[in-house]
């Protein structure tokens, strides 16, 4: 099992004190923002079994994401809506939620280095880009957390407007259902045109 302080206690030894930890999620969706968050944790948090956000179940997510907010130095969110996405491409549209996660926790705190899940990002910081992050930094875990549960919650509030397109189950991600029930139903808010199913739906459309 990977020790989800090797990184942190690196940095805490050299004594720094402010390590922002940062992913995303959202990447894959049809529909909805890229979401990221940038978490600060102290040296002393501890929360047993935190671990990728996608490995975790839902009432152990939720439960996290209160802890994590409740024992965090500080923490922020940040997204890309639909239309940048489309304007940026997603990794493009990706670094930028993620800068505008970590602009957010620097007018919180002084941001020494940054602990960032697989993406190379291009900042005015020590960075650390780390393959598969979330399951070996416990900064990158917790940030991994907070976005899932921050965007599961949009699309919930989303599956309340639109219950036919079944969002409390793929969450915006392109399964049969859901391309099934966009083309009986067509688009509604929030979907990403360049997408291909979106992209082929529209184009059938416009014939």
């Amino acid at each position: 099992m990977e020790d989800l302080y090797q990184y942190e206690k690196e940095l805490w030894e050299e004594g720094i004190t402010y390590i922002g930890g940062v992913d995303e999620v959202g990447r894959g969706p049809l529909n909805g923002p890229v979401v990221t968050a940038c978490c600060v944790l102290p040296s002393d948090f501890v929360l047993e079994g935190l671990n990728d956000s996608k490995k975790l179940t839902e009432k152990k997510r939720n439960t996290y994401f209160d802890y994590i907010k409740e024992h965090a130095i500080c923490y922020a969110i940040g997204m890309c809506t639909p239309e940048e996405i489309d304007r940026y491409n997603i990794y493009e549209a990706t670094k930028i939620a993620m800068k505008r996660a970590i602009e957010e926790v620097q007018k919180k705190v002084p941001l020494q280095h940054v602990l960032i899940d697989a993406m190379p990002l291009e900042i005015d910081l020590p960075t650390t880009s780390i393959i598969k992050g979330d399951a070996k930094s416990i900064s990158i875990a917790a940030a991994s957390v907070l976005a899932k549960v921050t965007r599961d919650t949009m699309m919930y509030e989303l599956d309340k407007k639109y219950p036919m397109y079944g969002y409390k189950d793929h969450k915006g991600y392109p399964t049969k259902k859901h391309i099934e029930a966009i083309q009986k139903y067509g688009l509604i808010e929030g979907y990403r045109k360049t997408y291909k199913p979106v992209k082929e739906l529209l184009e059938r459309v416009s014939v």
